[in-house]
């Protein structure tokens, strides 16, 4: 899905930087940050300077990683899963905690901060919204329904999948006692409209599915996105459709 590992890939915030230099609505985030490639400390400092700049657009989307091959490359630890959901989870603790203000040592299994400061704070109150990506049962849905304000699921799983996993969120909601109301669903699919390989009326349907199983917001990946065409058939075609289903 994502190409061949030698393809161009920019690094995300200093890109990011870059659009909200040149952008003035569009909402600026990645889909998603693993935590395996940067210090959480650091990373909150990224997306908290990204919301000042930006004037308030910018999101947290956030992953426990996977792609080893690119680790490796990099020369940077690839740990096993258990351990990187251990360091997402204490990310979020520490994104909670610096984007509250109260700055006083954070003591984790992996990370150890003695006096994590975050000034400026970002624009957005509380904070930045948080997007968890993926879809796992047991760990990555219970962190949404803790600590996000986003899930983040695959489209292409089919609507009955995604709803069983929306039911699960909603459990997990109950849980740790949190209104299921609060969260954002997404989905994350792909659409090739510029090719043929899809009919904007495919595309309509396929979010007009979505929304009737309880998603709010589709994201789409564009495989030909270096080409206007699509772009201002989504603009003029699709969204003022889809945004009232």
């Amino acid at each position: 899905m994502l190409g061949p590992a030698t393809d161009p890939m920019l690094e995300s915030y200093i890109t990011l930087g870059y659009l909200a230099a040149v952008t003035k609505r569009a909402k600026l985030g990645t889909m998603v940050t693993g935590v395996i490639y940067r210090h959480p400390g650091i990373l909150v400092k990224m997306v908290s300077n990204l919301d000042v700049l930006s004037g308030g657009r910018a999101y947290f989307g956030v992953g426990a990683g996977w792609y080893e091959r690119e680790c490796l490359g990099l020369g940077l630890p690839f740990p096993p899963l258990k351990e990187r959901f251990e360091r997402l989870e204490e990310t979020l603790q520490i994104a909670k905690q610096m984007w509250g203000g109260e700055v006083k040592p954070y003591q984790g299994k992996h990370y150890q901060m003695g006096e994590p400061i975050n000034n400026p704070q970002p624009l957005t109150r509380p904070h930045p919204p948080i997007l968890i990506g993926g879809s796992g049962e047991k760990k990555t849905l219970r962190l949404v329904a803790q600590y996000g304000d986003a899930c983040n699921l695959f489209a292409f799983a089919g609507a009955g999948e995604i709803a069983r996993k929306l039911e699960v969120l909603k459990q997990h909601c109950d849980d740790v006692g949190r209104s299921y109301n609060e969260i954002e669903r997404t989905a994350l699919g792909m659409v090739n409209i510029a090719t043929g390989a899809m009919t904007v009326k495919e595309v309509i349907g396929m979010c007009q599915g979505l929304a009737a199983i309880g998603i709010q917001h589709v994201m789409f990946s564009l495989p030909n996105d270096h080409e206007i065409t699509p772009l201002e058939l989504f603009g003029r075609e699709i969204i003022p459709v889809v945004a009232g289903f």
